[in-house]
């Protein structure tokens, strides 16, 4: 048996783990594909259905109330049943939900079908944080987190891309809304075929791999605390748990503000057409995802190299939020059009750093609280995609003007500073 072991470890491990977070890649840009929908429509929709910009905030928030009150439920379902059958069931459902936005006569369905799609995405990431934790090493987290919340600003700008090439091209936001649900349904059942609880389930991971992932889960494990009181709610003691919840807040107080208005910004403030408004938007948010996926790479080998926990997270984060937050503070002051693309995406690059807060539930949580505790970084995190949007809309219809949406966003990023910088991320509480 020992011989069997140590052929398959001399045959060098597979690389299922890393496929399987492309695949989680490819849904979560599905995922922000499908709820970016709405805001690249949103100027054609808004003409339809004759809607005021304050009608506009309250649909483009509408989403986020239910994905925000399904973060912890969806958490403790993917500890309870598991992220795969969670990640695809998800998928489906969501899916089916943009479809049905397609269908819709007046603003009030449309709110209708916005909140079916919050609440069928919400278990995906919480989800995905638990497949972080099931797959990855602790030194390879930061490529896992990124390459999982890396779908968001890849989604984002995709999004831009797709749908504004399907609306010209079918010259129907309704039939783009089609297209885009039918594939994100057909996606979920693939993710099911793929994607397994853990190393060993996959038929694709040989031996070395799997021991591989488990002897790392091993020595991680052996270090966690005693006497663990296993309730949820004690998780609300600690202050590292407040930090990461408030600046996962601070942090999607400034993405879904973009998200959700950038489009109409630029539409309004520096007369973009819908074309450039899908180039633009492209641009910018793929600068989030490059961004993303080099704060992964910078924070896993920072780490293999000897940095400790505290230092790297603390000073990837401090810097980014340090050039996001004077990058959007400066575009409130700049009216060159293409400047105020770069300034955006500089914001955007930076930002997306961030994505490392996916490793914090793994950092902070024992094996059986990933999930939920994944749920509550994002509950927080969504009570900002549920505010931004309303008082955005508020914002822009009372004083006619974008300048104090984006002082907003730089109030957010120096509370991303201030929060990430509160976290212990060398340190696993007793829950």
């Amino acid at each position: 048996m020992q011989q069997v072991g140590a052929a398959a470890l001399s045959a060098g491990k597979t690389g299922v783990r890393w496929k399987v977070f492309l695949m989680m890649l490819f849904l979560i840009a599905l995922n922000y594909i499908d709820r970016a929908s709405l805001s690249v429509a949103m100027p054609l929709i808004a003409k339809e259905f004759d809607l005021s910009p304050a009608m506009q905030g309250l649909l483009l928030s509408s989403f986020f109330w239910t994905y925000a009150m399904m973060q912890i439920p969806g958490g403790m379902l993917a500890d309870k049943y598991k992220p795969r059958i969670v990640i695809a069931c998800a998928t489906v459902l969501w899916g089916l939900s943009q479809t049905l936005a397609a269908f819709c006569g007046s603003a009030t369905t449309l709110l209708l079908t916005r909140l079916g799609l919050g609440a069928t995405e919400a278990p995906i990431m919480p989800a995905g944080g638990k497949l972080n934790a099931n797959w990855m090493t602790k030194n390879e987290r930061g490529r896992g987190a990124t390459l999982l919340d890396g779908g968001a600003p890849l989604g984002a700008a995709l999004g831009a891309i797709i749908i504004t090439w399907l609306i010209t091209a079918m010259n129907s936001w309704r039939l783009a809304f089609i297209v885009a649900g039918v594939a994100t349904i057909i996606a979920g059942f693939y993710a099911y075929r793929f994607i397994r609880n853990t190393p060993r389930e996959h038929p694709s991971v040989n031996e070395a791999e799997a021991s591989y992932v488990e002897a790392a889960h091993a020595a991680e494990h052996s270090d966690e605390p005693a006497n663990l009181s296993g309730r949820t709610m004690d998780f609300f003691k600690y202050r590292s748990v407040w930090c990461m919840a408030l600046g996962w807040l601070c942090f999607n107080t400034v993405f879904y503000g973009l998200l959700t208005w950038m489009p109409n910004y630029l539409n309004k403030v520096h007369g973009f057409d819908i074309k450039q408004m899908g180039g633009a938007t492209f641009c910018i948010f793929f600068s989030g995802f490059v961004g993303e996926l080099i704060g992964g790479w910078i924070s896993d080998k920072w780490k293999d190299a000897g940095g400790s926990a505290n230092v790297v997270m603390r000073t990837l984060f401090s810097i980014a939020a340090i050039i996001a937050t004077a990058s959007i503070f400066s575009v409130a002051y700049v009216k060159d059009p293409l400047t105020v693309v770069i300034l955006l995406s500089s914001t955007l690059f930076f930002l997306r750093w961030c994505g490392l807060y996916w490793c914090v539930p793994s950092i902070l949580g024992t094996r059986n609280k990933v999930g939920v505790l994944g749920g509550i970084m994002n509950l927080g995190g969504n009570i900002g995609g549920i505010s931004v949007p309303i008082i955005v809309g508020l914002i822009v219809q009372t004083t006619g003007s974008y300048f104090l949406a984006l002082m907003f966003f730089a109030a957010a990023g120096v509370g991303l500073l201030l929060c990430s910088n509160g976290i212990d991320y060398e340190k696993k509480l007793p829950v």
